[in-house]
């Protein structure tokens, strides 16, 4: 029987429980650590970014973003990151409110400033949070907690620039979902900030209104009470933040409006504002280092409420802005895209700039190809192999060829989205979902396909895999498709991290494959390259992890890639019946080692030898944390699945 836990029981505050239940959420662990792990500690040493919120004395709160180089946040004993960075010192909200204390004898009664290489240790901390972000990979990890202790130094014209060092206890940290992150290049710069306005329900002037039109990104802080708060990041597609008014307060004043993408589902800031509705914004320009910080009240829509502002969006956040602060040339880097996440939905308007459209004219408006399934193949029970033949959308620009270990993303909305449900018990995973969804790809593009400037040939129309397992509505509606109804779905684009890439000689040493269940698509496109290159396979090995009902995909996957087994390890686990012997004999066939057994250390340490290998791993959290501290110090890339 199923055992079900209690949101008391999984770790939510009062705020999320009653967000989870508003939207009909299943109940799951708050994956959220208490401290701070190694592995998360690293991942934020090595970000060049990490956005910060506090509270000012009014206990509003507000969001600011530092850093620009590796290494400015890292850190320094257990649970302590330490902080050092130069700052906008005399506009930035976060800064002022941590650094600025009460004035000289002879100042008025209440002002406060920055006291030069003062010590400031409040008794029991400051209440913070924060996020690190590398752009250039998509990660990110949260944390929440609280300084210790700090000071700052201001220096340049007129103070402009201050560098802080201040010690940051983490009380609560998490992997964070990269869903809706565009690649960016970040690079430090010295800022020389400008005021350009600063007020209470004043409208924003046009270069905040251009800054807020093709912002991709930006941060927001709330707060549980005086127990913890939360900074945690929002993306999509250049405008996918909206201006509903920008007027003087007699006027209704100045109010933005954002969806809500489904996300990593815990929804801790949401339930922030369900308990406390104000929060902090920070919306950066990471070509010119102009930014806006703000701060208001907000109120969390859902359903009809949302589509009343946001034509299908099903959940939004409104926000009326108490005051904001545009300040030119604030930020300490700069950035340029790299790549844009092909999980981003289209820009939703709101229902005063357009009248709403159909979800096909929307998926229209992003997809670059068509993708017609043309065959599937049954593998296992829950595993699936598809094959789609891909069209592009615009004649006149042809597809850029995909290369192998990528990955397509396909939007499933035409064929998925119903629209909003206040309650869909048979389903309650669909609500508020985008119906985009991402795949490796399991099969490299024919040759013949390519042309000499990596493009695809005129005329052809491509063919590509993926192999999945049954995991939610839009697996579920390829396993029950009738084969002999047409189905095309728009394509929104292929990409991948390049670092997940495998070397097609052995000049790095030796590439170590370790892989989990259908973890192994990534290496399926790949290892036929890389064989013909290497010949012998010496410069690539696979340790390989598999249920035992699921052997017949090991047996597929080796079957169709020649030369694969010789280099393969399979580690079986689970029941194995009768016919699961057969699958066996029929793997050893294939040259692979069969072990019926759990994957360990010293399995993954014999392969290669340490500073000439390299590892990638495509697995669960689980066995992941547990390969990265068998390989602690070696070179790995992974696929993150915490969130």
């Amino acid at each position: 029987m199923a055992q079900f836990v209690t949101l008391e029981e999984a770790g939510y505050h009062p705020g999320e429980k009653a967000v989870h239940e508003l939207l009909r959420l299943p109940h799951r662990d708050n994956p959220t650590h208490r401290g701070l792990p190694q592995m998360l500690a690293y991942r934020i040493a090595i970000s060049p970014l990490v956005a910060f919120g506090t509270l000012d004395r009014r206990g509003r709160p507000w969001a600011t973003i530092w850093g620009g180089e590796a290494g400015f946040c890292q850190p320094v004993a257990r649970g302590i990151l330490g902080v050092q960075a130069s700052v906008d010192a005399r506009f930035d909200p976060v800064f002022r409110a941590l650094f600025a204390v009460e004035g000289e004898e002879g100042k008025g009664e209440g002002d406060r400033d920055i006291v030069d290489d003062m010590v400031v240790k409040p008794e029991g901390g400051v209440l913070m949070a924060g996020l690190s972000i590398d752009l250039a990979t998509r990660d990110r990890v949260k944390i929440a907690g609280r300084m210790v202790v700090g000071t700052a130094t201001r220096k340049g014209d007129a103070n402009a620039v201050g560098d802080l060092q201040m010690a940051f206890q983490v009380e609560e940290s998490l992997g964070n979902c990269p869903k809706y992150l565009n690649k960016k290049h970040i690079t430090p710069h010295t800022p020389s900030p400008e005021l350009v306005s600063e007020g209470a329900g004043i409208p924003l002037p046009q270069g905040a209104v251009n800054l807020i039109r093709k912002a991709d990104l930006f941060f927001i802080a709330s707060r549980y009470g005086n127990q913890s708060m939360d900074t945690n990041h929002r993306g999509g597609a250049p405008g996918f933040l909206r201006i509903l008014r920008n007027e003087t307060p007699e006027n209704g004043g100045v109010t933005l409006v954002y969806p809500e993408f489904s996300g990593n589902r815990l929804y801790q800031t949401l339930g922030n504002l369900q308990q406390d509705p104000y929060a902090g914004l920070v919306i950066p320009d990471f070509a010119t280092g102009n930014v806006i910080y703000l701060t208001g009240r907000t109120r969390i829509l859902v359903g009809e409420k949302a589509t009343a502002y946001m034509p299908r969006a099903k959940l939004a956040i409104k926000i009326d802005v108490e005051e904001a602060r545009f300040v030119r040339d604030g930020l300490t880097f700069r950035g340029d895209v790299v790549d844009y996440s092909p999980y981003n939905p289209a820009v939703r308007r709101l229902a005063c700039e357009k009248t709403v459209i159909s979800t096909e004219e929307e998926a229209d408006e992003d997809a670059i190809a068509t993708a017609e399934l043309i065959n599937r193949t049954v593998i296992t029970p829950t595993i699936a192999r598809y094959t789609f033949k891909v069209e592009a959308r615009n004649k006149k620009k042809p597809l850029k060829a995909w290369r192998p270990g990528q990955h397509v993303t396909l939007d499933f909305a035409a064929e998925l989205d119903e629209g909003y449900a206040h309650m869909r018990d048979d389903d309650p995973q669909s609500l508020n979902d985008d119906f985009v969804r991402t795949f490796t790809v399991s099969r490299p593009l024919d040759v013949d396909a390519v042309d000499e400037q990596a493009g695809l040939r005129d005329g052809v129309k491509p063919e590509f895999e993926i192999t999945v397992r049954r995991n939610g509505s839009a697996t579920r509606f390829l396993e029950r498709w009738n084969s002999r109804v047409s189905l095309e779905i728009p394509v929104l684009g292929f990409g991948g991290a390049e670092g997940f890439r495998l070397p097609l000689d052995g000049r790095d040493g030796v590439s170590v494959f370790v892989a989990a269940g259908v973890g192994i698509t990534p290496l399926m496109a790949q290892a036929p390259g890389i064989l013909r290159a290497a010949g012998s396979g010496k410069t690539l090995r696979t340790l390989w992890s598999l249920k035992g009902e699921d052997l017949p995909l090991a047996v597929d996957v080796l079957g169709r890639i020649d030369g694969l087994g010789g280099i393969t390890r399979l580690f079986v686990t689970g029941k194995i019946d009768t016919e699961g012997r057969a699958w066996i004999a029929a793997i050893q066939e294939l040259d692979a080692e069969v072990l019926e057994r759990r994957m360990d250390e010293n399995d993954v340490l014999a392969e290669g030898e340490k500073g000439k290998r390299k590892f990638y791993a495509c697995t669960g959290p689980d066995m992941l944390r547990r390969l990265l501290k068998w390989i602690e110090g070696e070179e790995v890339v992974y696929e993150s699945f915490e969130y």
